[in-house]
């Protein structure tokens, strides 16, 4: 089990392909094309395409955040923005972090805002729930107080915790050697990722255990085995100078022994890893992008596997699968790819959360997918970013690409944003452009230690 199974948004529906044409006409304000793409200058150089895409995307964590708190709301419905209005995501306020320092990088915003907008972010996590150091899935935005995730998820899961805490060190970075205000902010963050007690969330097993709730311990019971998204979890974890675990947790847990090891190859690529109950092909492209945000995969390499070869191979597989089209769906090729977790269709045109991939095709596009992929497949993905801003009217909305859209048929767009969503392809694309959260991220002296514990090398 991976965490889009354990996504929840309203009643569980029986999801058909987008290909049925019992799908394919406009539901309604949520997944319809009613929002034109009237303004959108088509003749852009590819620099001022990429600031136009991360500058519009920066929107949902400028100005769609949750008010009181400041931090990433879950998801935003254009057609009912009071859903969920109050619940924070902790992962996604991690993503939204570091698109923070893209921003000021960007000069789309001031230092002033975005030092003031990560000052009010911090006071919030620091206040907020935790559990063993750890905080939950899901906040409530106006009391810090946890919102469940599912029945028996309602204290801390380590996996959402790590990507928030990898944009920590990203803060601690950015304002380490700035004013006398800036490094107490930098020493806030320092303190916040550092009371994180990774090693409680093993059960002094030679594993790492996703979830504990302080009502039922660890029921839930999942163990975080690779390859998946959550690489970024053991390698903090081995980094924690207080907390850490073993090299052990990591080679029996994460790597399984050398289990994790896949010789399957696809489209001529090597799968290189076994991707969780989805090898043929690799499972959804995000599992190649969570953890890399920060965590640099260029060089990086383990006793098992090259992480570099990895993620653009995983990409190279979900690309070629796209342009292969073996199913037959319109608008899939060279310019129009990309499956992953997002937004889909169910079969009463509600909208619901499904995990895409080749060996789960539903017709269903995610730009996320392909954006934020760009430093592995740098002409691909700008190519596929050039043809979602040109070509699918109705699709970029005022804070971004909307989070998915089904092309068989009558065309439609899932009008939400998901912060999940969004981060990644601010901070992957400033990643393809500069380098700079990798550079921030892996430049500090504890990710820096557990790596070296782990058996990492970096070129």
């Amino acid at each position: 089990m991976i965490r889009s199974n354990l996504f929840i948004i309203g009643s569980l529906f029986f999801i058909i392909s987008c290909s049925d044409s019992s799908v394919g006409t406009d539901g309604g304000d949520d997944t319809g094309s009613g929002e034109d793409s009237s303004g959108v200058v088509i003749d852009l150089t590819d620099e001022e395409l990429l600031d136009t895409v991360q500058e519009t995307t920066f929107n949902y964590f400028r100005n769609l955040a949750e008010p009181n708190s400041g931090a990433a709301r879950e998801r935003y419905l254009v057609s009912s923005p009071e859903t969920d209005e109050n619940t924070v995501t902790t992962g996604g306020s991690g993503f939204g972090l570091m698109s923070l320092i893209v921003a000021m990088s960007r000069g789309f915003i001031t230092e002033e805002e975005g030092y003031n907008r990560i000052e009010k972010i911090l006071g919030f996590f620091g206040s907020a729930d935790r559990f063993h150091g750890a905080w939950p899935h899901w906040l409530d935005g106006s009391t810090g107080k946890v919102i469940p995730f599912s029945d028996e998820d309602d204290g801390g899961d380590i996996v959402e915790t790590s990507y928030f805490a990898q944009a920590l060190i990203v803060v601690y970075e950015y304002y380490k050697n700035g004013t006398d205000e800036e490094q107490a902010l930098a020493s806030k963050a320092n303190e916040l990722w550092k009371g994180i007690e990774w090693n409680w969330y093993t059960q002094n097993e030679n594993v790492m255990y996703w979830h504990w709730s302080p009502d039922y311990d660890f029921d839930i019971g999942l163990q975080i085995e690779g390859y998946n998204e959550c690489l970024i979890t053991y390698v903090l974890a081995a980094s924690s100078p207080d907390y850490a675990i073993s090299r052990e947790v990591y080679e029996q847990g994460w790597a399984r022994s050398g289990a994790i090891v896949s010789s399957r190859t696809q489209y001529g690529y090597p799968l290189v890893v076994d991707h969780v109950d989805n090898e043929e092909y690799g499972g959804p492209l995000y599992w190649s992008q969570y953890s890399f945000l920060g965590l640099n995969p260029n060089g990086l390499s383990d006793e098992y596997v090259n992480y570099e070869d990895v993620v653009v191979n995983h990409t190279m597989i979900n690309y070629s699968y796209c342009v292969e089209n073996p199913l037959g769906y319109k608008d899939y090729g060279e310019d129009c790819w990309g499956l992953t977790s997002s937004y889909s269709r169910a079969s009463d045109g509600s909208l619901t959360y499904v995990a895409h991939s080749p060996a789960n095709d539903k017709g269903v596009i995610a730009p996320t997918a392909a954006i934020s992929s760009m430093p592995y497949t740098p002409d691909e993905s700008l190519n596929a970013l050039r043809y979602f801003y040109s070509n699918k009217d109705g699709l970029l909305g005022t804070a971004g690409f909307y989070d998915a859209f089904c092309p068989q048929h009558s065309y439609w767009v899932a009008k939400a944003y998901l912060a999940i969503d969004q981060g990644p392809e601010i901070i992957m694309i400033e990643n393809y452009r500069s380098g700079l959260i990798w550079k921030l991220f892996m430049q500090n002296e504890d990710v820096q230690k557990g790596l070296e514990k782990l058996g990492f090398s970096v070129e």
